[in-house]
């Protein structure tokens, strides 16, 4: 396992876990779940991303179980306080009153901590964002506060997905540690003005949605469909899904032999020296196994690289 330095908190994986799948998507099961982070802690993944909203804390709750067994190396938790008004994504005519307010944000703070069965954790991040917020500073305030006190070491934003920029102003108030975006070989706007604006302020970028929800794993078909409330139903309409699989195919014939695309996803996030760690949801031992086997120093071709550049995609529509 290869790591990358962390703001604040040192290396960490540069493959990490995304624990969204484990707190209630369809199909999951608790107890595969907790082999699947047992075989990556085993493996050498040292951060993990959960969040307060991932079924109502049960994603932080399993992960509080693995965290209670003693252990040698340490481990980097980041979590998310959910938006008040539990509305996805957020939206400039939002106050922060509505969403941030600074009791919110330390209760949520606190209710994360036990679920976790910590005194402190490692990343505490905004679940949404919108820099509409940026020069309020109540915030600052409680986020101040929340590290002085000792309750979170670092903190951080998950910006809503496909909108990099709308997080610029919050990163220049010198507060921000990290930043959790949408970043994949679709969505790669990222690199235009965010990457550039971390890079400079020395922000950790911590990349989310890997496999575009599934799609890049190659897995999905048009006939693909999720039980009745599985978000994936909203994600992947029926004409969202066509769209999407359209380009997968198109994207398969830049796979060099003997790649997987699942592989070749991960390896053009790693290929940026600028993300931080990845985080692919992983609910079975399986998936961690040849997830985590990419870190081990293979950069993809610039060959390669370059051609997957053309099938960068500007979507025009926006959900979390």
């Amino acid at each position: 396992m290869h790591f990358r330095h962390f703001r604040g908190l040192g290396p960490v994986s540069e493959v990490g876990y995304g624990l969204w799948g484990m707190g209630g998507w369809s199909g999951s099961n608790d107890e595969e779940s907790l082999a699947a982070l047992e075989r990556a802690i085993e493996l050498g993944c040292t951060f993990f991303d959960t969040a307060l909203a991932y079924g109502q804390g049960k994603s932080e709750q399993l992960l509080g179980r693995v965290l209670a067994r003693p252990r040698a190396t340490r481990l980097v938790v980041a979590t998310k306080i959910p938006p008040k008004n539990l509305k996805w994504p957020a939206l400039p005519e939002y106050t922060l009153d509505d969403v941030f307010p600074a009791d919110h944000i330390r209760r949520s703070t606190e209710a994360s901590l036990t679920n976790l069965g910590l005194s402190s954790v490692d990343v505490q991040q905004c679940h949404v964002w919108t820099d509409a917020w940026a020069d309020d500073t109540r915030w600052q305030r409680a986020v101040d506060d929340l590290k002085r006190e000792g309750l979170i070491r670092a903190f951080g934003i998950s910006v809503n997905r496909w909108q990099p920029t709308n997080v610029l102003k919050a990163i220049r108030t010198g507060l921000v540690d990290s930043v959790q975006v949408v970043y994949n070989v679709f969505d790669q706007n990222p690199e235009d003005e965010l990457f550039p604006v971390c890079r400079e302020l020395g922000v950790s970028v911590i990349a989310r949605v890997p496999f575009d929800e599934g799609s890049l794993t190659g897995t999905l078909s048009r006939d693909s469909r999720w039980p009745e409330g599985d978000w994936r139903n909203l994600y992947f309409t029926r004409d969202a899904l066509a769209e999407t699989l359209g380009r997968v195919d198109a994207l398969k014939h830049d796979v060099p032999p003997g790649m997987t695309l699942p592989e070749l996803a991960l390896r053009f996030i790693l290929a940026s020296p600028d993300v931080t760690t990845v985080i692919p949801g992983m609910r079975r031992p399986r998936h961690v196994d040849t997830n985590l086997s990419i870190s081990e120093g293979q950069a993809l071709p610039a060959d390669v690289l370059s051609r997957l550049r053309r099938h960068r995609w500007v979507r025009s529509y926006v959900v979390v």
